[in-house]
């Protein structure tokens, strides 16, 4: 936490006298005892200052330089009143997961300190994936401490609070007559249930899959259904599950043992 408490040097400074205002212009408003610093007579301009005194000037100078330079932040650690049993500080928790953002999937082990999480790494009980992920899982959690991310919700481009944006919402859904929910392809099951419930208050829980990319044909909703689910990708694999269904009657995303082939073009 940054300091914001304002302290004066002198009632000079508070004042803003003309002396301290000059004398502040220049690199160091104080004069340093370089003189008396140095004990010895020489000095370094005769060319003759050991090599004792010369390193004791440059020390010197170098910390005189940090402290005018920059204002040291106050740092404040306050202590569990009750700890979670499972927090101990600067021991590591792993828990387990599964990682999915349309496009990759694997279950992955979450390396946390004190409930932040620091690492992604692949579970090697996984039966499926035996623990192998590629980078972009590996680098997944650097997005979490993006600075650039929104931290709120925008309403025209502008800041909103998320209770404003319920009652909006809320406002919208009780005097619309068709509610459409788009997303991506969604895997969890909590989430096609929570998707199912909001759509059930809101007209018939139907999904319209326009494309599947699990393999399996899902039929069309119809057009007159008051409230659907629509999954749509930006990365989309119907043209190779249509492909493989007219070539080998199957529906599903092969998996290329390179290892194995003879030549690869």
């Amino acid at each position: 936490m940054a300091n914001s408490t304002k302290y004066w040097k002198g009632i000079e400074q508070l004042d803003n006298d003309a002396s301290f205002v000059e004398a502040n212009k220049n690199e160091f408003a104080e004069e340093l005892p370089v003189t008396d610093f140095l004990q010895d007579k020489e000095t370094l301009s005769e060319g003759t200052t050991t090599r004792r005194d010369f390193l004791k000037y440059l020390g010197f100078g170098v910390a005189a330089a940090s402290l005018a330079a920059c204002e040291t932040p106050v740092t404040k650690a306050i202590p569990y009143l009750n700890k979670p049993e499972e927090i101990t500080p600067g021991v590591a928790n792993y828990y387990a997961s599964t990682f999915y953002d349309g496009h990759d999937y694997c279950p992955v082990l979450v390396k946390t300190r004190e409930g932040r999480p620091i690492f992604v790494k692949g579970n090697t009980a996984s039966t499926l994936t035996g623990g192998e992920i590629n980078a972009r899982v590996n680098a997944s959690v650097l997005s979490l401490y993006d600075n650039n991310r929104l931290k709120n919700p925008l309403v025209g481009g502008k800041a909103a609070s998320w209770t404003s944006i319920d009652k909006e919402l809320s406002k919208a859904l009780a005097s619309a007559k068709n509610v459409k929910v788009l997303s991506s392809t969604i895997i969890s099951p909590s989430t096609h249930k929570a998707i199912s419930e909001f759509l059930s208050k809101n007209g018939k829980s139907e999904t319209l899959m326009l494309e599947d990319e699990d393999g399996n044909p899902v039929p069309q909703s119809s057009s007159n259904s008051e409230a659907n689910h629509i999954q749509y990708d930006a990365i989309s694999y119907s043209g190779i599950l249509d492909a493989n269904m007219n070539s080998f009657n199957k529906r599903a995303i092969p998996t290329y043992h390179f290892e194995n082939a003879k030549s690869i073009v």
